[in-house]
């Protein structure tokens, strides 16, 4: 029992998947009461991941720990997935793709985040690792007639299965080098690394660096969220990056990370490569969505500066970004997936021109996520970039810090860009159908949350550094 309550928000995301399976196996038609299972599922998880912040503790035998991180980041988790769940309703709808096995299969991704966040072992990260790729690779294909959506499964399937054979092979061989896979040996370990250490921790790397859409492994990403439901791509961009970087942090811990030079360098060249590569590239896209795809990698090159500081300034900032980052990503896909034609229109820049006259409030709610990507303060964005930039200083990295701060520069070509199509264009000055009220409500949220946390940061560093 003392398990199941210190599991609480794993036990509670798991028996709301298992609800909504059951839901649709009794009437297929019951979509509302899935939504709502949902919804209740991730709210009430991430209630008790709150809960659980303040303490630690190791359950199920010491293969998953309770508290602490685990805590923090089930918060962060159930927050993407609520802004999921409530963008999706008139967005599957409308794009006739409604099916009760999305919210299973959104409930088993959060769960799958959970395992990988709360794991005190290599082979339950493993296994929470799968759970989450496996609904993301179904998620990608949700739209099954469409060429797009099948195609982004299979590449993201393709390209995800490669990467899980690195992962697995790597966890191999720091079970060869430790004779454990217990997560906190591989710290202890570190102060005289064998080779077969060193390459196992390497090969971890790689799986993880493809999770987290780092250079040179992003080449699935612009494809896979562009020809995913849009709904999906907030979901995968937000909660999977997170996750991802949530076993960054839980592997390659400040302790590791800062015996290890050689593998603190190459987490360097990879950030430098990831901030350069991304924003460049974004500069040249028509397609918001793609554009969306390739700042992705150019900000897991800002988090993954935190990870290389490898000190507390760095770890908790990269805590703080994330959770910054998914409000705002999640609503600038929120916003696209609010307007997305049934035919896959109202994607790219030009269609956004005028967008200002004829959804005032949501061309609104798109200028502050488009700043607060951009780093522009008040907004959460700003402080996300200026702690982990702080703690790569601290380190000694001032050169990736001030990489970081000029491919900001460079990311407020494309973001700002949208604004200036929505307000300073002329366009059309139909206004279509009612966006839905739970889709709008979800974007209003966000905007509040990021303006909260670039307002008062200090509400969540708080929290976060007690954790280091």
């Amino acid at each position: 029992m003392q398990d199941l309550f210190g599991g609480a928000p794993l036990v509670i995301v798991t028996a709301a998947g298992l609800l909504t399976l059951l839901s649709e196996s009794v009437s297929p038609k019951s979509l509302s009461v899935q939504w709502w299972i949902a919804l209740a599922g991730l709210a009430a998880a991430g209630t008790a991941g709150w809960a659980s912040v303040t303490g630690r503790t190791e359950v199920f035998s010491g293969m998953l720990t309770s508290g602490g991180s685990a805590g923090y980041w089930s918060i962060v988790f159930c927050a993407a997935g609520l802004l999921c769940v409530m963008l999706s309703k008139g967005y599957l709808k409308r794009q006739q793709i409604a099916q009760g096995e999305y919210y299973t299969l959104v409930l088993f991704g959060v769960a799958g985040m959970m395992l990988m966040a709360a794991a005190a072992d290599l082979i339950v990260f493993f296994l929470g690792l799968e759970l989450m790729s496996l609904c993301f690779y179904v998620l990608a294909g949700f739209a099954r007639t469409r060429m797009a959506s099948n195609e982004a499964a299979l590449k993201y399937f393709l390209l995800g299965a490669f990467s899980t054979g690195f992962l697995l092979y790597g966890i191999a061989l720091l079970y060869g080098a430790t004779g454990t896979t217990h997560i906190a040996s591989l710290a202890l370990t570190a102060a005289s690394p064998p080779p077969l250490f060193t390459v196992g921790l390497a090969l971890v790397l790689i799986g993880l660096s493809f999770k987290v859409a780092a250079v040179p492994f992003h080449m699935w990403v612009p494809d896979v969220y562009e020809g995913s439901p849009t709904t999906v791509s907030a979901f995968m961009s937000t909660g999977g990056k997170a996750a991802a970087f949530s076993g960054l942090l839980l592997i390659f811990t400040p302790a590791l990370v800062s015996v290890v030079q050689p593998l603190r360098d190459v987490l360097a060249v990879v950030a430098a490569l990831s901030m350069v590569a991304g924003n460049i590239l974004a500069v040249s896209q028509a397609s918001i969505k793609r554009m969306l795809a390739y700042s992705s990698i150019a900000h897991a090159g800002y988090i993954l500066s935190g990870v290389v500081a490898a000190n507390a300034t760095g770890s908790s900032g990269v805590m703080y970004y994330l959770l910054a980052y998914t409000m705002m990503n999640a609503g600038a896909f929120g916003v696209l997936a609010l307007e997305e034609s049934e035919q896959g229109g109202n994607l790219t820049y030009d269609e956004y021109a005028g967008f200002g006259l004829r959804r005032p409030l949501l061309a609104a709610l798109m200028a502050v996520f488009m700043f607060s990507l951009a780093g522009v303060p008040p907004f959460a964005g700003f402080f996300g970039k200026y702690y982990v930039f702080a703690g790569a200083i601290q380190a000694g990295y001032t050169w990736l810090a001030i990489l970081g701060v000029v491919m900001s520069v460079v990311s407020a070509y494309y973001y700002l860009r949208l604004v200036v199509m929505m307000y300073f264009k002329e366009g059309s000055r139909t206004a279509g159908t009612p966006a839905p009220v739970a889709g709008v409500f979800a974007l209003v949220l966000a905007a509040l949350a990021l303006l909260g946390l670039g307002v008062l940061p200090s509400t969540v560093l708080n929290i976060t550094r007690v954790l280091f």
